[in-house]
């Protein structure tokens, strides 16, 4: 197994195309002459940023949404891996992998799948979700709904509606009853016989630490060392996004895009709502989103200093 290299190895890793250069570089009246100081601060913000991108990925679990994005992504090893555990099926045999995966709804509420995947001729939403809120059984609900008319063409036959699992692996045991998986299916009342509409919803509790398949799975998803993984073909995905230099660089223009969308979407709102509430959802986001704290949120958030206090304790 390739041996991690040192700490301070991934801290000389050079940036390939994550960060623009255009702010390091202000002209002044005379176009020849360059804004020293103005790159000065570019350079400071830059190097700040790094640092940053680069402790938070050292940081990064498949428990994350980004980091399983990431490693996900078109990669049917991983994926095949996953679901013939969470679905004791080692026959599986998984075709094709997307993530982030937009559906539009004309009528209202879009979907964008974590990840999204198929056999051929079953359906799989993959949702990592370490907050409990974002798997209630609504959310559920609409995600299997979505699926189905993602694939309903106009005139489709309702038997032609594919097999659909919506499965959440959830960082907590949600519904707290020590289970490994939780398996839901709509069913008859009166006969507790189950209603084949063939929608499965699966819940996969993160906290299993057995040593089952999924426990060493769920080990897996928890790691921030890949040497510690259990399986190889997860660690060395994780391997490239953490001490490849391509894999580096992936992963920080994806956080500075996060970032920059973070600010901005918190800059936006909080013109035209300004409520506190809004703020603590911002700074909830950035902080689980991107794995910072609160304070380094609130600044990025461009939060007063004198108003930080009130918000951390409202956290």
């Amino acid at each position: 197994m390739q041996m991690r290299p040192p700490d301070g190895e991934l801290q000389s890793i050079t940036m390939h195309g994550g960060f623009s250069a255009e702010s390091c570089l202000k002209k002044r009246s005379d176009p020849d002459k360059i804004d020293i100081d103005g790159m000065r601060q570019g350079d400071v913000m830059l190097e700040r940023n790094e640092e940053m991108y680069l402790d938070r990925i050292k940081r990064l679990r498949l428990m994350d949404d980004t980091f399983f994005n990431s490693c996900f992504d078109d990669n049917i090893p991983c994926m095949e891996l996953l679901l013939r555990i969470v679905l004791n099926n080692d026959r599986l045999r998984v075709t094709e992998v997307i993530t982030q995966h937009s559906v539009p709804n004309l009528h209202g509420r879009a979907v964008r799948f974590d990840a999204l995947a198929t056999d051929g001729e079953t359906l799989y939403d993959v949702e990592i979700q370490r907050s409990d809120e974002g798997a209630i059984p609504r959310r559920a609900r609409y995600n299997s709904s979505m699926l189905d008319a993602r694939e309903a063409a106009k005139g489709t036959l309702f038997r032609a509606l594919p097999e659909t699992y919506v499965i959440f692996i959830t960082e907590h045991d949600i519904w707290r009853r020590a289970k490994p998986v939780y398996e839901v299916r709509r069913m008859f009342t009166d006969t507790a016989g189950v209603f084949e509409d063939g929608a499965h919803v699966l819940y996969v509790n993160g906290e299993e630490r057995s040593n089952s398949p999924l426990g060493r799975l769920m080990h897996d998803f928890f790691c921030t060392d890949p040497n510690d993984m259990y399986h190889e073909v997860l660690a060395e995905r994780v391997r490239y996004f953490k001490e490849d230099e391509k894999g580096v660089a992936s992963m920080c223009r994806v956080m500075e895009e996060l970032y920059n969308d973070g600010v901005a979407l918190g800059e936006a709102r909080g013109e035209i709502q300004g409520a506190e509430t809004e703020r603590l959802r911002n700074i909830r986001s950035l902080i689980e989103r991107m794995g910072i704290t609160a304070e380094a949120a609130m600044d990025a958030l461009s939060i007063a200093k004198d108003e930080q206090s009130k918000y951390l304790a409202l956290l």
